[in-house]
């Protein structure tokens, strides 16, 4: 019979129905916190300022930031719920199984609704560089708005149903207390949250990618003859094809840090992954870097960004008339 120094439980007063933990230095478990909690924090901290920026400054009110916003939302809950995954570093949740379902359910929305973002994105930017003379009237704040509603809300309605049978019955797939499994329904989550987004991006991407080189050859062609009036326009396409570029490589990180994240996914446990594993620690870590990078691709690719932090963390914006500032 093994005894308590040979083996550690999570809940001690239940020796036949508790999870074990699993044995880790201690030094290693010290680092990964120190880890874990400062990018949750970073997380948190730089999707905070986008969304602050772009929610104050009134010339930031664009179809486009407002994708951005949407995004960082997301971002920045995912920042927030990598604080619980600090909880299960050592192994064991202590929340309880219905706290394990709520974490799960939210995740999962935050998740998908970062998909669809992506692909919203996607969209808005095929729109700008396809057909520029209609972009102003297909896409209005008004419409991106119901969008961005319509993809919180389809991800509310998808992963209820994905996991029904977990919020019916919380807890249902733990073998012990103290563990915290996440479902995983590998041919659903395959189909409409990899390769469908994945494969709308990608291939509206690169119709933005063709499209875009040719106008960048005739903008160099033409620079040297336009007019003062034709001079605006091509000002206006330079700005819609660095925002092309910007969001290219926003859309590629994503694209980076998702495809090992699924992959470790669904090769795990079957449609079953225990929260505290490495595998599945591995899979949030690599989702969660992305939230972390976002905000740093806007500092280093948009002018507007860097400007608004500025007069963020001065303080500037609590002014009077700071949210008419001149942002562009």
């Amino acid at each position: 019979m093994e005894t308590s120094e040979e083996t550690e439980l999570c809940f001690p007063q239940l020796l036949n129905t508790s999870c074990m933990k699993p044995k880790r230095p201690h030094f290693e478990t010290i680092q990964t916190y120190i880890l874990v909690f400062s990018i949750s924090l970073l997380t948190m901290f730089l999707n905070l300022l986008v969304i602050i920026s772009v929610s104050h400054f009134k010339q930031l009110h664009t179809p486009t930031n407002l994708l951005i916003l949407s995004l960082a939302v997301s971002d920045f809950l995912t920042g927030l719920f990598m604080l619980f995954q600090i909880m299960l570093i050592d192994g064991c949740w202590y929340l309880g199984e219905l706290m394990c379902t709520a974490y799960q359910y939210v995740y999962y929305i935050i998740a998908s609704t970062s998909i669809g973002n992506m692909v919203l994105i996607s969209i808005d930017r095929y729109v700008a560089i396809c057909y520029p003379l209609h972009y102003s009237t297909k896409v209005t704040l008004k419409r991106v708005k119901i969008q961005v509603c319509l993809c919180w809300t389809c991800s509310v309605i998808y992963e209820s149903v994905i996991l029904k049978d977990v919020l019916e019955q919380p807890g249902r797939y733990d073998s012990c207390f103290g563990q915290c499994v996440f479902v995983i329904n590998p041919i659903a989550d395959f189909i409409f949250t990899f390769i469908v987004p994945i494969t709308v991006i990608v291939v509206l991407y690169m119709r933005v990618f063709v499209v875009a080189v040719s106008q960048a050859r005739a903008m160099r062609s033409h620079t040297a003859a336009v007019t003062l009036q034709g001079s605006v326009k091509v000002s206006a396409k330079k700005s819609e094809l660095k925002a092309a570029r910007t969001l290219g490589v926003v859309v590629v990180v994503f694209l980076i840090c998702l495809c090992p994240s699924y992959c470790i996914a669904f090769t795990g446990q079957d449609k079953l992954m225990d929260a505290s594993s490495a595998a599945f620690g591995i899979w949030f870590y690599w989702y969660y870097f992305n939230s972390c990078l976002n905000p740093m691709i806007y500092a280093l690719l948009y002018h507007w960004f860097r400007k608004s932090v500025k007069l963020i963390v001065t303080l500037k914006i609590l002014q009077p008339g700071s949210c008419e500032a001149n942002m562009l």
